[in-house]
Order: structure tokens, then sequence, then C-alpha cells
């Protein structure tokens, strides 16, 4: 076969080839674009759903999402009526496990109580709770104030200490949530969220001592170290010791003036003169 004629075969077989490549790469992508997305339904808020509240069927509704459902995401209604909600949901939101309390756990404040974590109800006044700015999900630090015990008198009167820091208020008052336009409300109760240790030292203190929470900003996570203050420490001076009294003398003595004298012998007499140093003249 003539070379030429071969060559130019060759040629029109990888031409052909690559265009039906080409051809079979467009269709399968136009294929592809008019193939319907998948879709998946699942369970969402059909209002606002506030944190302690149990689920009921009015508060659900049903959104089409496309592609996979999220992880964690209620299927069916049944599976989320009668569950506590202990995370806020909102409108629209769909419906996850990790939102909702254990089945049979019920609503309120103890679905919202992490496991190995206590809730512990502190007394508080106006001002010991922060003029009521202390509201769910502040930040707080617990300072304690009395006289230590078996002090004996170096206790320096009244201490204040810090007993414990950075703890979540998990409800101020009756209320679990914050107010629906953020504003503080006067309380006399506030649930903080502690550890089993923390809530002995806490429920002891309350016995004996004076509580007042000191609110801090909420990114602030630091453990300052920070000593007990003492009454006698706030009133102590830091003005330099007055200078000491002077003696009272009966009378201030002058100086004695320095002399020179000058013997003179004529003969067999000897006179003597004094007279004063230049130092000494006045």
């Amino acid at each position: 076969m003539n070379r030429r004629l071969l060559t130019i075969l060759v040629v029109a077989l990888v031409v052909a080839s690559l265009c039906t490549w080409l051809v079979i790469r467009l269709v399968g992508v136009r294929l592809a674009a008019s193939k319907p997305m998948a879709t998946t339904q699942v369970v969402a808020a059909a209002k606002d759903i506030p944190l302690g509240a149990v689920i009921t069927k009015a508060d659900l509704t049903t959104i089409t999402l496309g592609g996979s459902a999220p992880k964690g995401a209620i299927l069916k209604m049944d599976d989320a009526v009668g569950r506590g909600v202990i995370s806020e949901i909102y409108q629209g939101e769909p419906i996850l496990e990790s939102r909702l309390a254990g089945v049979g756990s019920g609503g309120g404040l103890a679905p919202t109580i992490p496991q190995g974590m206590r809730a512990c109800a502190v007394r508080v006044d106006e001002v010991v709770g922060v003029a009521g700015f202390v509201i769910p999900g502040s930040r707080v630090d617990v300072l304690v104030s009395g006289n230590p015990p078996n002090a004996g008198g170096n206790s320096g009167g009244v201490q204040t200490q810090t007993l414990l820091q950075n703890i979540q208020v998990l409800s101020a008052g009756t209320d679990i949530a914050k107010d629906a336009e953020g504003k503080p409300q006067q309380v006399q109760v506030v649930n903080l969220l502690v550890t089993p240790e923390q809530a002995e030292t806490l429920s002891l203190a309350s016995n004996s001592l004076k509580i007042q929470l000191v609110l801090r900003n909420p990114l602030d996570t630091q453990m300052a170290k920070v000593p007990p203050t003492a009454m006698n420490t706030i009133f102590t001076s830091t003005a330099p010791p007055p200078a000491a009294p002077r003696r009272a003398t009966g009378g201030e003595k002058k100086p004695v003036p320095k002399t020179y004298s000058i013997t003179i012998s004529n003969g067999s007499k000897t006179t003597e003169s004094k007279f004063a140093t230049p130092e000494g003249q006045h």
C-alpha cells in the first residue's frame, strides 16, 4: 500500500476518534443538565421555637432541600413531636437531633443541662444580679464575702474572694430564654451551669457568705489569679509617714568663739593676752 495513503488513513482515524469523544462529552453534559436534581424532604420549624419548649405538630412543617439531607436532620414529624428544645430554633430552620432533648426528657431547664454538669440556683437581688443585666447565656464570676473561719485577729476583718470564674448563666428567674427584645429583667434567682464539685462549693458558700455576681465579656475566657482582699487593706494609707517631732530643749546654746593667747615676758614680768580667731569673730 502506498505509504502516503496509509498516513492519510491514520490521521483521519485519529481525527474521527477525537471528534467522537468530544461529541459524547457534550451530549453527556447536556443530558446531566437536563436531568432533575435529587431532592430531600425534611422537617423544619413553622415558627420560632424558644429554648425549653416542647415541640407540637403546630410548630412543624416540611421543606424540600436540594441534594442530601443535613446530618442529623429529622425526616418524620413524629420523631420530633413531644421533645424538648435545648437550643433555640428559628422559623424555616431544619430540625436537627442536636437541637432536641432525648425522647422522654420533656421540656424546661433540665434537658438543657449537658451531661456531667449541674444547674445550681443562687439567690440574688438587683444589685447582686448586676442590676438586672444577668440574662441566660451571660458569663459571670462568683465572689464571696465574709469572715474567714479560725482566722483570729490576723484576718483583717471581712474578706472578699473570687470563688468561681467564667460561669454560664442557664436561667434568670423563671426564664430560661432571653427576653424578646433582649431587655434585662429584675430577678431573685439565677441558675448557674457548674460541675458537681463547683456545685458543692457554691452551695456551701451560699449558706454562710454573701454572694456577688460579676458580669464578664463572654469572649474573655482567661482565668485571672486574684488574691483575696481584706477590709483593712482598703483603708491602709499609702501616704509617707509623718516626720518625727523634734525634742523640746531649754534654749539653744550659742557657740563658744575660738580664741588664741600670746604670752609676753619683760624681764621678770610676764603677761598673757587672749584674742579671738577670725572664725570666731562676728
